[in-house]
C-alpha cells in the first residue's frame, strides 16, 4: 500500500481529503497520514521509512512547507513532495520547485487532477526505487563474477556464442597464505574471515596495479592471471610487491592472534584455455582459464617455501633480463613424469 504524508494545519483538510479520496482508500491504493507542520512531519516520516510521498502546504506553524523541502532533501532524496497552496504565483512555485518539489497543485484543490498527480508520484518513486536497486545488484555482482564476464556483458554488440572459449598466452600466479588454516581452527569465525579478508585486499590491489585480475579466490589463497603484453613481467612485479606488503601488514587483529603471515607464491607462463566452465543445466559457469600451464603454476606454488616466489622455466625465460634470480633445485610435483626447472625471485 502506498502511504501519502498530508502536511496542512488547516483542520477541515483531513476530514475533505479523507471523504474525496475514500474510495482509493477503501480499496487500500492509498493509505493516508497526517501532520499539521513540518515538524510532526518529520517525526512522522523518521519513524515510518516506507512514507516516500508527502502533500504539503507551503503556509504552516513551526516549520512551513518550503523549508520541510529542504529538510526531506537532506533526510531522503527519494521522497517526493507535491505542494498544494493556495498561493500558486510564479516565486513561491519556482521556490519550490528549485528545493525540489515533484509538483505544484493550486488550491482549491482539483481532486481528479490530485489524484493523476499522486499516481504519477508513485510510478516515479517506483522507478527510481528500482534503478537504485539495479544499481545495488550490479555492485554486489561486481564482487563475484570476473571482470571479463562483466565486460562480456556490457559490449554493446556480442559477436560470439557466450559458450565461446580461446587459447591465449598469459601467467598464472598462485599466491598461498602460508600457516593461515592453523588461525581458522583456533579462532572465531568472525576473527577468521576479517583478518583473511584484509590480506586479500592487500594482495589484489598489486594484482589490480599490475593490469591483472584476480580468476578466484581458493580457500587462502588467491589464482591471478595476466593477459597481454609483458604477462610474465607484471606478474613477476605484483608478487614481488604483495610479498613486501604482506611482511610489513601490522594490524590490531593480526596482533590480537598472534600471526604474522608469510606468502609462498608460484609463477608459471604459457598458453592456456580461456573460458567458461561449469555445468551449465546448474546455471553455474567459471569464467576461468585451464590447461597444464595453471596446474603447473600451482604445483609450483605448493613446492614454495614461506617467503618465495618460484618461477616456471618459461616465465624465467621471459623475465630473466629484468630481474635478479638463481636456478632452485628442480622440483618433483605431482602429475609430472620428470622434475621441472624453477627459479627463485631474489629481487
Amino acid at each position: 500500500m502506498n502511504k501519502v504524508l498530508v502536511v496542512d494545519d488547516e483542520e477541515d483538510l483531513e476530514v475533505l481529503i479523507s471523504q474525496k479520496l475514500r474510495k482509493q482508500i477503501r480499496e487500500s491504493k492509498y493509505q493516508l497520514i497526517f501532520a499539521k507542520d513540518g515538524l510532526e512531519a518529520l517525526d512522522l516520516i523518521k519513524a515510518d521509512p516506507e512514507i516516500m510521498t508527502v502533500l504539503s502546504d507551503i503556509n504552516m506553524p513551526k516549520l512551513d512547507g518550503l523549508s520541510l523541502l529542504l529538510h526531506l532533501k537532506t533526510h531522503n532524496p527519494l521522497i517526493k513532495t507535491i505542494i498544494i497552496s493556495a498561493y500558486g504565483d510564479m516565486d513561491n512555485i519556482r521556490t519550490a520547485m528549485n528545493r525540489g518539489a515533484y509538483d505544484f497543485l493550486t488550491k482549491p484543490i482539483n481532486f481528479e487532477d490530485l489524484e493523476i498527480t499522486i499516481d504519477k508520484t508513485f510510478e516515479y518513486i517506483t522507478q527510481l526505487q528500482n534503478t537504485l536497486q539495479a544499481i545495488r545488484e550490479n555492485n554486489i555482482m561486481k564482487m563475484y563474477v570476473d571482470p571479463s564476464v562483466l565486460e562480456y556483458m556490457t559490449r554493446s554488440e556480442i559477436t560470439q556464442d557466450f559458450s565461446a572459449n580461446e587459447t591465449i598466452e598469459a601467467s598464472v600466479a598462485f599466491i598461498d597464505i602460508c600457516g593461515f588454516t592453523s588461525i581458522a581452527e583456533q579462532e572465531p569465525p568472525d576473527i577468521v574471515v576479517n583478518l583473511l579478508n584484509q590480506y586479500f585486499d592487500l594482495i589484489v590491489k598489486h594484482i589490480i596495479a599490475a593490469d591483472g585480475y584476480v580468476d578466484k579466490f581458493m580457500g587462502d589463497a588467491v589464482m591471478a592471471v595476466f593477459k597481454g603484453g609483458n604477462h610474465a613481467k607484471r606478474a613477476v612485479q605484483a608478487s614481488l610487491a604483495v610479498m613486501q606488503e604482506i611482511a610489513q601488514a601490522q594490524d590490531d587483529l593480526q596482533k590480537q592472534v598472534g600471526y604474522q603471515p608469510q606468502l609462498s607464491i608460484g609463477v608459471n607462463s604459457g598458453e592456456m584455455v580461456s573460458g567458461n566452465i561449469g555445468a551449465i543445466s546448474l546455471k553455474r559457469l567459471d569464467y576461468t582459464v585451464i590447461g597444464d600451464v595453471v596446474n603447473t603454476a600451482q604445483r609450483i606454488q605448493v613446492h614454495a617455501s614461506p617467503g618465495e616466489i618460484l618461477l616456471g622455466e618459461n616465465t624465467h625465460q621471459y623475465i630473466s633480463s629484468h630481474f635478479n634470480c638463481q636456478r632452485k633445485e628442480d622440483a618433483v610435483v605431482k602429475n609430472k613424469t620428470k622434475p621441472i626447472v624453477v627459479y627463485q625471485v631474489l629481487g
